[in-house]
């Protein structure tokens, strides 16, 4: 007992000198401070009395307890997150750049004569280096943290020790020489979300034998923050709710439009890079003959879009697909690449389920499936945030391990065979492995 207030002074200090303040902590802090002043503060008969009566200190212990207890919990319930670890045999390097499309103009900018400029982030096998260390989760967590708090309606504060996540890739890492080149994944987020929304799942991909490429759809994204710190943040016009459907339709085509262009100007800007990319080392590295492009949401949506209109594009994947803002064309045509739909339980609206009925049967090798116990935001990193994300409307009821796994799984099941060659049963009916996957 006469110990504890040094034993807890100590772990609180550590953790400010190692990890960093946290607000979650902060009962923690009190707390150390309070054994440490207390003592000193009683008088002494006061504390000669304690020290004589055994039930005075059995109360003295539980408040304590009392006290203790609470301050722990709230480090628990929101640790700093940890990704999953990657199952395939490369090391993962990444990098972010700013690509700058002169032959389109911003449309959401509110000046008509900026060109459009994105932020995208590259995942890729890499060798990396003993100086390599290990990327942030998430770029500008100073601005990105708050941002996404206030969208999920939270304390703009209560996510600030997303800066202290690491992932499992090495920053600016040297790419592989293993193979002489890459299949290429395109991700598109959803509304509302961030480059490194997935990072479990890219990082993963790229640990496979893939570069993965995310794009922030700027004033899309919750937040985009450009390299010389010029911040835009989502502009909700560009996807108005509450309008009638033939007012919202024009208005959410022109966005999976611009997604689409965006992905477009990605693959040119790669087709340029892999014939000489001595900054990151990507010279011949990426097979632009096997690309792929999944997405989120919106993002989904931007994939069919972009999938339909490009040939580029190899085969593609569609996490709860929003398919409101898909041209009616694309819908009518359907897709002729092989092409997985993954949908949550809860989510999919009853329009969403008609639209995405007609791209199905008109499209030729699409394959459909949904995971019960889940919900929208199962699709990304933010139920790995908290063990109450289910709580927060973060995921739905099926556990984030198990989420995590199908997520990650089945695409890249599909894109390997697709890619690789290598063959799955995964795709072709329910799994002894997986009973939370449907597949009519």
């Amino acid at each position: 007992m006469e110990f504890l207030p040094a034993i807890t002074l100590l772990v609180a200090l550590v953790q400010i000198v190692f990890e960093g303040y946290r607000w979650q902590m902060l009962p923690i802090y009190i707390f150390a401070l309070l054994l440490l002043l207390i003592p000193n503060l009683l008088p002494k008969k006061s504390q000669q009395t304690l020290a004589r009566s055994l039930w005075l200190k059995i109360a003295g212990l539980i408040l304590l307890l009392g006290i203790f207890v609470p301050s722990i919990a709230l480090p628990v319930l929101l640790p700093v997150p940890r990704l999953p670890a990657a199952t395939g045999p490369y090391k993962v390097g990444t990098f972010s750049i700013m690509l700058t499309d002169t032959s389109r103009k911003e449309q959401y900018s509110g000046n008509p004569d900026n060109p459009r400029r994105i932020m995208i982030q590259v995942w890729y096998p890499a060798e990396p280096k003993s100086n390599n260390r290990f990327a942030p989760w998430v770029d500008r967590a100073d601005i990105i943290s708050p941002a996404i708090s206030r969208y999920l309606k939270l304390p703009s504060f209560f996510l600030d020790h997303l800066k202290y996540a690491r992932t499992g890739a090495y920053l600016d890492a040297p790419s592989s020489n293993v193979r002489k080149s890459y299949p290429l994944l395109l991700f598109s987020h959803g509304w509302n979300g961030f480059r490194s929304q997935n990072s479990y799942q890219v990082i993963n991909y790229a640990s496979n034998g893939f570069v993965v490429i995310a794009v922030d759809h700027t004033y899309g994204s919750v937040a985009t923050v450009f390299p010389d710190g010029e911040v835009a943040y989502n502009n909700p016009q560009a996807l108005p709710e509450g309008l009638p459907d033939k007012e919202y339709f024009p208005i959410a085509n022109r966005l999976i439009n611009q997604w689409a262009g965006d992905l477009g100007f990605v693959l040119d800007t790669l087709a340029v890079m892999n014939r000489d990319d001595p900054a990151h080392g990507l010279t011949g590295k990426i097979d632009l003959d096997k690309v792929g492009v999944f997405g989120h949401s919106t993002g989904g949506g931007a994939a069919v879009e972009f999938c339909e209109r490009d040939s580029r594009c190899k085969a593609g994947v569609g996490l709860d697909a929003y398919m409101s803002p898909v041209s009616e064309t694309v819908l009518e045509l359907g897709l002729r690449q092989p092409f997985l739909f993954m949908f949550s339980e809860t989510w999919p609206s009853n329009k969403n389920w008609k639209l995405f009925n007609e791209l199905f049967s008109n499209s030729d090798q699409a394959t459909v499936l949904t995971i019960l116990g889940t919900s929208h935001y199962d699709f990304t990193d933010l139920p790995i945030l908290s063990p109450i994300a289910a709580q927060l409307g973060l995921k739905g009821a099926l556990a984030s391990d198990r989420v995590v796994k199908i997520v990650s799984n089945y695409p890249l099941a599909f894109f390997n065979q697709v890619f690789y060659g290598i063959p799955t049963n995964l795709l072709d009916g329910p799994s002894k492995v997986y009973p939370e996957v449907v597949i009519p």
